[in-house]
């Protein structure tokens, strides 16, 4: 397949997986893998790092009217030093929290993971494990909670778990998500929070990956009209996701994508044993 097309379904697959609690970082391993593609640019993680920047702008687009009123609540805060019972400069701060753990965790932790945790089989296993926690946070979280109500210890062990998605199949939006339901938040505002809390860290790393690639510092030569379309059909699929997800969540559970991921996890398991 020509490698343009290839950056099509790359970029597709990113914007879908990244807010579906499936694990973007897990399909963009397991699609070349089972597909058989090997071309060094389309597999790189500079790459999967890269069409994120369609990912944020379809965040940025989709929350920009909640982005205006936070950046400018959590300005006001920082200039008052003062939260004044004002429930957007609660939220702003909140999600400052929240991207704390998950920020120190990529700059820590990147080239480690780069390195060690980009097997397919291990993206298998760490499907089930994300499917299970997604499953018992459904089923002990109580649901009742707004975000507004989080305390700022519960936003930042949401961040901690936000930084476990460093690895391949755990799903950025699906172990937030979990850590949203085990500390009672309703399933939309579980999502919503994990969204607006991702989209700092998305654009941190868009940005790093931007620069060490331009730079000739990623190992892999730029190919811009691959990348262009991939990151414009991240975009276009990301904004579906995003709409799509917060719609299903007001009256349905997760279970249906925890048992995508054990499905997804099995087949490619047995691909993997098979070959």
């Amino acid at each position: 397949m020509d490698i343009v097309l290839q950056a099509l379904v790359m970029g597709l697959v990113q914007g879908l997986t990244e807010f579906l609690p499936v694990s973007s970082s897990g399909h963009l391993v397991i699609v070349p893998a089972l597909l058989g593609w090997n071309d060094p640019f389309i597999t790189s993680l500079e790459f999967s790092v890269m069409i994120h920047i369609g990912t944020l702008v379809a965040l940025l687009a989709y929350f920009r009217h909640d982005w205006l009123r936070l950046v400018a609540a959590g300005l006001a805060a920082l200039r008052d030093r003062s939260l004044r019972d004002d429930p957007d400069r609660r939220l702003a701060w909140l999600i400052a929290a929240a991207t704390l753990p998950a920020a120190a965790a990529g700059f820590l932790l990147n080239d480690l993971v780069e390195e060690r945790f980009r097997e397919v089989w291990l993206v298998a296993i760490m499907l089930v494990v994300g499917a299970l926690i997604l499953f018992v946070a459904e089923r002990r979280g109580s649901r009742q909670q707004v975000v507004g109500g989080l305390s700022f210890p519960v936003a930042l062990g949401i961040g901690v778990a936000q930084a476990l998605a460093l690895v391949p199949g755990i799903s950025r939006s699906g172990i937030s998500i979990a850590a949203g339901l085990f500390a009672g938040l309703e399933r939309e505002a579980a999502a919503r929070f994990s969204f607006l809390m991702a989209t700092p860290i998305t654009a941190a790393a868009a940005l790093y990956e931007t620069r060490k690639l331009v730079a000739g510092e990623a190992g892999v030569a730029l190919q811009v009209a691959p990348l262009v379309v991939g990151v414009v059909g991240a975009m276009v699929s990301g904004l579906i996701a995003i709409a799509v997800l917060l719609r299903f969540l007001r009256t349905r559970s997760t279970d249906v994508f925890v048992a995508y991921r054990i499905v997804l996890a099995a087949v490619v398991l047995i691909v993997v044993l098979a070959r």
